[in-house]
This record gives structure tokens, sequence and C-alpha cells, in this order.
């Protein structure tokens, strides 16, 4: 498809923007030098940060012995994510993106490799209710960051199959960090396997300094400078002028109160509910990451054939099924199963929405519209993680996971009666 001819069908049938597609997208993604290594700075990246997924709240939960309190730090690094993304879309359509990225993983280096220091003297909790925060606010700046940078690499038509590429290796990665992890922890204790993570944010940043990102076109810059209320209210005008997006911000709203504290679910479900190590715990999490693997290879496929609507809507009906069996599953390789299917699921419909934003988002507004998208998609599910762990303490975590799963498919179902089921095939690949 050549240079500004490429239309799409996205629920709205609005023409996509001219984009330099032809540049891009003759050669294969994995002959493309500068998205080669951006794709190789980002699995090394979640390689070391799936370290941290399950080193941190095993700190935790080693130290005080409650989930509850392993989704108030979940709730408190979602918070600074939630506060950051506010913040984040003017300053990532303001500034030079690739050193952006490589000064948030540099902080982030610093920040984690605290922890296993402070730890040789023993464990101090309060620490991590500072540094995750702090890690989660940087962190959105730089997957902000992420977002508006890839189409500058690969183009619009490329799209989803580099985003399905991107996710898939970074879940391969996980394969291998959660069980590794596990095992560090089981070895040496959680702190190191968060020394992992800090060494790993350093090698991405070195990677990244040898990527080119395409330069925003004079037409593409946002001008004068405006302020952080006009910024946001830029990104939540856009999403609301858009039905498709609008229905997809009100739904994940909810999606996101029910499922950030899952992950904490699962580590208390294995260990308090089943009397397993911290080894399987990394087993199962490293199964689970199987599942982000497979939901990323096939979604580029699943939706070029039967389009966004029905891909994205499914995707969320299978999350809502998976998680309602998880607290009743007794054996391990059930668990891991559920696990897998889930995230499996979660990959697909969160590749999908992604995609669809960069499609549809002018260059000069991704920022700001990614920034305000992740602020209303977030905005309560840090109240969702403690609401939801403490509740798996009170009550048990089968009941909490059922009611959770169920609400879930309700949301699929919701969906039908939206923009969203029309949303048809795109050009993206």
């Amino acid at each position: 498809m050549t240079h500004g001819s490429a239309r799409r069908e996205d629920g709205t049938g609005s023409p996509a923007e001219a984009t330099d597609d032809g540049l891009h997208g003759a050669r294969p993604l994995w002959r493309q030098r500068d998205f080669g290594i951006f794709w190789a700075a980002q699995t090394l990246s979640v390689l070391g940060d799936s370290f941290a997924l399950i080193a941190l709240p095993l700190l935790v939960l080693e130290a005080t012995g409650s989930v509850a309190r392993m989704g108030l730090l979940t709730a408190v690094g979602g918070a600074a994510a939630v506060v950051a993304a506010v913040f984040a879309g003017a300053v990532v359509d303001r500034v030079d993106r690739r050193r952006l990225l490589i000064v948030c993983d540099l902080v982030r280096m610093g920040l984690y490799g605290v922890i296993p220091l402070v730890w040789l003297f023993g464990p101090q909790i309060w620490l991590l209710y500072v540094v995750l925060p702090l890690c989660e606010a940087v962190g959105m700046l730089f997957a902000v960051g992420y977002v508006t940078v890839v189409r500058g690499l690969v183009g619009t038509e490329r799209l989803t199959e580099a985003n399905g590429r991107l996710n898939a290796t970074a879940a391969a990665a996980g394969v291998l960090g959660p069980l590794c992890a596990g095992l560090v922890a089981a070895w040496s204790g959680p702190a190191a396997a968060v020394g992992v993570d800090a060494v790993s944010f350093g090698v991405s940043a070195m990677c990244l300094f040898f990527v080119r990102i395409r330069t925003r076109a004079p037409d593409e810059q946002p001008g004068k400078r405006t302020g952080l209320w006009h910024d946001l209210r830029a990104g939540i005008a856009f999403l609301y002028g858009h039905p498709v997006l609008r229905s997809l911000t009100a739904l994940l709203f909810v999606f996101s109160f029910l499922t950030l504290g899952i992950y904490d679910l699962v580590i208390y479900h294995l260990k308090h509910d089943l009397g397993h190590d911290d080894g399987t715990v990394g087993t199962v999490m490293a199964a689970g990451a199987l599942g982000t693997v497979t939901g990323a290879l096939l979604v580029a496929r699943i939706r070029r054939r039967v389009g966004f609507g029905p891909t994205w809507t499914g995707s969320v009906a299978g999350c809502g099924l998976a998680f309602a069996g998880l607290g009743w599953a007794r054996d391990v390789p059930v668990v891991a199963a559920l696990s897998a299917a889930f995230l499996a699921c979660a990959a697909m419909g969160g590749t999908c929405s992604l995609s669809l934003r960069q499609e549809v988002t002018p260059e000069h507004l991704l920022g700001r519209v990614t920034s305000a998208f992740w602020t209303l998609h977030y905005a309560a599910a840090p109240i969702g993680a403690a609401v939801l762990t403490w509740a798996a303490e009170e009550q048990g975590t089968a009941p909490v996971a059922l009611v959770a799963g169920a609400t879930c498919v309700l949301l699929a179902v919701t969906a039908l009666f939206t923009p969203i089921r029309g949303a048809g095939r795109t050009v993206s690949r």
C-alpha cells in the first residue's frame, strides 16, 4: 500500500492519516535494524522485570504473611502510575522520545538496585512502598513513550504485527523470567531477584542508545505549549469523539478494577491455600507467560480474519472464564493452565486495543491520547487491587475469583451493544 493511500474500517469509516508506510513496509520486520534493536531492548527489559513481578510480592508475603499487604503494595504502585499518566502525554509529546526512554530505564535501574543493597542489612518493607511507586510512575512515562515510537519505527500497516511480536517475545522472556525468579528467590531470596531486574534496565538503556527513531515532521509537532489541563483535555476529547475508543475506555475502566490484583491472588492461592513454595510460583507464572506468547502471536491473524470487535470481545470473555476458575483450582497444572488462558486472552485484547489507538490517533496527539486513555483506564485499578486482595483474605480466593471473572464476562456481553461490535478489519497486519 503506497504512502498516504491507506484506508481502514475501525467502526467509524475515517481515513487513515498519511504515514511513511511505504518506507517501513517494504522489508520484513526482522530485517529492520532499528526495530530489531528496539525489540531486543524491550525483551531484555521484560526478562528482568518479570523478576520483580514475582520478587516484590514475595518480599512482602515473606515479611508479613498477608495478601492484603501484597495488594496494598500493588495499589500504591498502581496509584502512582495513574498520577503519572496525567502528566506523561504532555511530556512525551514535547521531548525527544528516544532520550526519554533511555533516562527512564536508567532511573529504574538505580531505584530497583537499592532494594537488594538495603536487604543485606535486613527486610525494610517501607522501602518497597517508596521504590515501587517511583518505578511505576517512571514506568508509565516510559510506556507512553514506548507506544508513540512504534509507529515511527514500522509504519501504520505493520502495527498489529509489530505489537504482536513485541508482546510475544516479551512474553517469551517472561516464560524464563518467572521461572528463574522463583528459583533465585528459593535459593538466594527475593531481593536478589530484584537485583537482576535492575541490571536488565541498564542493558535496555544501552540498546536504546543505538536506536534511530523517525523524527516528527513539522506538521506533527505539538506547536505552542499549553497547560497540563489543556493537554489532558485534548486527549480526552479525542477519545470521547471516537465511538470505539470511547466504549473501550469505559469498559476497560471496569476490567482493570477487577484484574490488576490477579497476580497477587494467584501467588497467595499457590502459597497460602495450596502450600507450595516460591519455585512453584515461578513455574506457574512461566506457564502463564506462555499463554501471553500464544495470544500475542495469534492476534494479528485472528483480527485480520474476524475483525477488531469479535477479537477484543472474545478476549475479554476468555479472561473472565479463566479468572472465574482460578480460585477453585486445587492442582498446580490446572492453576497454570488457567493462568495461561487468562494471559493469552489479555494479550490479544491488549494488543488489539493498543494497535487501534496507534492507527487512528494523529502523531502529534498520540502521547496525550495514550496518556488520557491510561489515566482513565487505570483510575480505579489500584482501589480494585486493594479490594480484591482484602476480600480474598476475608472470604477466600475462590468466591472472589468467581465474582470477578463473571463480571468480566458481563463486560464482554456489554461490548456487543456498543460500537465495538461493529469495528471491523483494519489495514494492520
